[in-house]
């Protein structure tokens, strides 16, 4: 008998986790980036690559694109692409990082020509939402100073707020802005949007469209993730996850590497704050794949978040609530330790079988040859990932 309840099948059942098209692509770090055999050479290889994922998976059915590394000529017909291939087009990520015109900043810059360069960028990405079909567009400004005087740090957060009102003013009745934040990098003496607060206080102040984008790898060592991601749920303003791992930074990292402990952490407070299978929050991977293949790295990731959402959900939420209301310390403790070491893997095969699905979706996908042909086939793929 498994120990997942009917409940908690129903509930994975539902799950989906978005994959992001750059993922598939070159990356690494900025001292190398490291080319791989079986690169996607154009957008639609991404794609297809992102379709293999969901095949062995189940678990993610839809990619998210980057603007302009993921440009094609008609995104109706990439659209219709991915829906062959039994995937949707996801989040819309701009990109306001790589141009001359915004080093000093883009959103936020002291020009007013090279703000409303990026704002027409913005809303450039909200047409291509148009024709995909996608809901949400993110904004990550890497902006902010190195150095104490060299910005105004006040007058920069007011031009984000009337180029955000600009973009925000843009969008169609089912279409949502969800702002993400980063600690640091690449501005190190100030990033002007560093935290959920300031995100969080930019969105407010555009209205319901609007929502706050979580990044694991984003905060300050010793951070307390799971409380932020309470907070945002309690306050209707968590918009979606980027899912990753990180040892000293913003490292990207497949999901759950560095610390499975703070993943089990993080979705059971999705699943006790109503976010699991919420269409209002979103679950999207946001990794570089470096040193080891992208297709495999992609399945390890989306497994990895599902077996942490089952342990997650055999938290014995009312025994829990019995011992935090008598103070019982420990017995708490235990209640919820006790759900984070349960193996979940066996019970996991045993229902993708049930499913039609491989138990081991890392072996079926090795066994299928897939990788072996696109290495073969794919000459001079460079198609770009972070870090490229």
């Amino acid at each position: 008998m498994s120990i997942l309840s009917s409940d908690n099948l129903a509930a994975l059942e539902k799950q989906g986790i978005e994959l992001p098209s750059w993922a598939f692509g070159n990356s690494g770090t900025r001292f190398k980036v490291f080319g791989t055999p079986g690169t996607p050479r154009d957008p639609w290889e991404k794609i297809a690559d992102a379709a293999q994922v969901h095949t062995y998976t189940a678990l993610a059915p839809s990619v998210a694109l980057h603007i302009p590394w993921d440009l094609v000529d008609s995104f109706s017909d990439l659209r219709a692409y991915a829906e062959d291939l039994g995937v949707s087009l996801g989040t819309v990520n701009s990109n306001t990082f790589q141009d001359d015109d915004y080093k000093f900043g883009a959103l936020t810059h002291e020009d007013a020509a090279i703000r409303r360069k990026a704002i027409d960028h913005h809303l450039a990405c909200i047409d291509v939402m148009d024709a995909t079909g996608s809901r949400d567009l993110k904004i990550w400004l890497a902006e902010g100073s190195n150095y104490p005087g060299q910005a105004d740090m006040r007058g920069r957060q007011d031009r984000l707020h009337e180029s955000l009102q600009t973009i925000y003013a843009r969008l169609g009745d089912e279409q949502r802005l969800v702002l993400e934040y980063k600690f640091f990098e690449p501005a190190f003496y100030h990033t002007d949007v560093p935290d959920w607060g300031t995100s969080y206080a930019q969105v407010v102040a555009l209205g319901d469209k609007a929502s706050v984008c979580l990044d694991t790898g984003h905060h300050a060592p010793g951070t307390n993730i799971e409380f932020i991601v309470m907070q945002l749920l309690r306050l209707g303003k968590l918009g979606s996850f980027d899912f990753n791992s990180r040892f000293y930074a913003d490292d990207d990292l497949i999901v759950g590497a560095a610390d499975p402990f703070q993943l089990f952490r993080i979705l059971f407070e999705v699943v006790r704050g109503g976010g699991l299978n919420n269409p209002d929050v979103a679950f999207m991977l946001d990794q570089c794949h470096n040193v080891e293949d992208k297709i495999p790295g992609q399945i390890r990731s989306v497994l990895n978040v599902q077996e942490m959402t089952a342990r997650a959900l055999l938290v014995d939420r009312d025994a829990l609530a019995a011992a935090q209301k008598s103070g019982d310390v420990l017995a708490a403790n235990a209640i919820f330790m006790d759900a984070f070491y349960t193996d979940v893997r066996p019970a996991l095969a045993e229902w993708r079988e049930s499913r039609g699905l491989a138990a081991d979706p890392m072996a079926a996908y090795a066994d299928s040859g897939y990788q072996q042909k696109i290495a073969a086939e794919r000459v001079g793929g460079v198609q770009a990932g972070w870090g490229a």
